[in-house]
């Protein structure tokens, strides 16, 4: 009988403690600069344009692919892929970075932007420097569809957006966070 009182002292103390730990807030980490976009395929817009110009920038957080169309905007699928292909040929195409986005604008002309850039279509923008941005090439315009490939530093977070623009100019946005 002497234990008994000592097994009694001895689970209200575990029990007192296990209620404790469970109340006290689970900590998860705050998202890197609030951004929880996600790496999942997105798509979205309606087309009907033609490739006016490509750019790109770097903010706090992320870097950002702007693609300029003279028309009323872009049908766009996004997405990480293993491999990018050049579109008719499907020769693949090797990219900078630890990972690979494809970028399809669907009811968007580039052959004209093609023709002006053929002499280096595997690098349309400048990205020497940028934290995750590492190359960015002109796949193909075939049939109306627009593609790129761009090589990123490793599998991050991105989103997909349109803007307006002066002019009748619409924007596909493509901004890749700098880490998780």
């Amino acid at each position: 009988m002497i234990r008994t009182p000592f097994r009694l002292l001895v689970l209200a103390l575990v029990s007192a403690l296990g209620a404790l730990v469970l109340a006290l807030p689970a900590q998860a980490a705050a998202p890197y600069c609030g951004i929880s976009w996600g790496s999942l395929d997105k798509a979205g817009g309606q087309g009907g344009s033609t490739l006016a110009n490509v750019r790109a920038g770097r903010h706090n957080c992320y870097d950002r692919l702007v693609i300029d169309l003279g028309g009323p905007g872009a049908a766009y699928s996004v997405g990480y892929v293993d491999q990018v292909r050049r579109d008719p040929s499907d020769q693949p195409v090797t990219l900078a970075g630890g990972a690979r986005l494809q970028i399809r604008l669907h009811g968007v002309n580039g052959d004209s932007y093609a023709d002006a850039h053929r002499a280096d279509t595997d690098h349309v923008v400048n990205v020497s420097g940028y934290r995750t941005l590492r190359q960015v090439a002109l796949t193909g315009s075939f049939e109306n569809v627009t593609s790129f490939g761009v090589g990123v530093r490793a599998r991050l977070p991105f989103r997909v957006f349109t803007l307006s623009g002066a002019g009748g100019i619409r924007r596909v946005v493509v901004d890749v966070a700098h880490r998780w």
